[in-house]
């Protein structure tokens, strides 16, 4: 094994992970991405800390130009999508289709790999685009909605990274088995760095950000073990808008309106 695999962070781990999660143009070397593999899954929190910016930059503007905080946290959410290119949605869609469209393990992921969306992974979308979009608008109503974005940005992407540590993978096959599953110390490391941004980001507040988390991301990982035997890549997804949902409703009602 190479040096550099033994390596717990490197720096070329931050364009690798962008280039996974996100839909942004970014140079990376295949070859070491390759060879690190799960291992870069600790920058992961990174790069929701650049979805969040972007989300805040337009946030900014919308502001500035007086644009309502409805409208405002519309264009937030659709940023985030057009980032992302809606892969995480795309995983919550499918994770609910199969997971409560199939009778058994099989029949489960053979739905979660089919590309077409039933009815419960539409209402799962809507329901989670509804949820944040009243969640953003009343926080963006906050002196602290930057902080808000940035924390559960940076969140719910460790939580993807401690639901791919802990729960083996459930096909021989896809993304998540394609990336491989990361040691303990990865996931570590991806909770810290995100435990660490939040805690600059929104201060005390963060702790009971990170026991959200941690009991959203353990609920959702006791339905996918149960179900279907472990994760896959939809299941990943899906954590993160699980994730996300449930830190922006607990910010919604923490924070205090200006």
């Amino acid at each position: 094994m190479a040096k550099r695999d033994m390596i717990i962070m490197h720096w070329h781990d931050i364009p690798a992970a962008a280039g996974l999660l996100t839909r942004v143009p970014v140079q990376v070397n295949t070859d070491l991405a390759t060879q690190r593999g799960p291992l870069a899954a600790w920058a992961y929190p990174l790069v929701g800390l650049k979805i969040a910016l972007a989300q805040m930059l337009v946030g900014l503007v919308m502001m500035w130009f007086g644009i309502t905080p409805q409208i405002t946290a519309g264009l937030m959410l659709a940023t985030s999508v057009i980032l992302t290119g809606a892969m995480h949605e795309d995983g919550l869609a499918d994770s609910a289709d199969g997971l409560w469209g199939g009778w058994d393990k099989a029949k489960r992921l053979a739905i979660m790999k089919d590309s077409h969306t039933g009815a419960y992974g539409v209402l799962a979308i809507v329901l989670s685009m509804i949820i944040r979009w009243a969640a953003i608008t009343a926080i963006l109503q906050t002196g602290h909605w930057i902080a808000a974005i940035i924390a559960t940005a940076m969140l719910s992407r460790a939580a993807m990274v401690a639901l791919m540590t802990g729960l083996p993978n459930a096909r021989d096959a896809g993304l998540s088995q394609s990336v491989g599953r990361p040691k303990p110390i990865t996931a570590w490391l991806a909770i810290g760095t995100a435990t660490l941004g939040s805690a600059i980001a929104v201060g005390l507040t963060a702790s009971s950000l990170l026991i959200v988390a941690a009991v959203t991301t353990s609920l959702w990982a006791g339905v996918a073990h149960r179900k279907i035997g472990g994760q896959t890549g939809d299941i990943l997804g899906a954590s993160q808008q699980l994730t996300e949902i449930a830190l922006l409703i607990t910010l919604s009602a923490v924070l205090s309106p200006l």
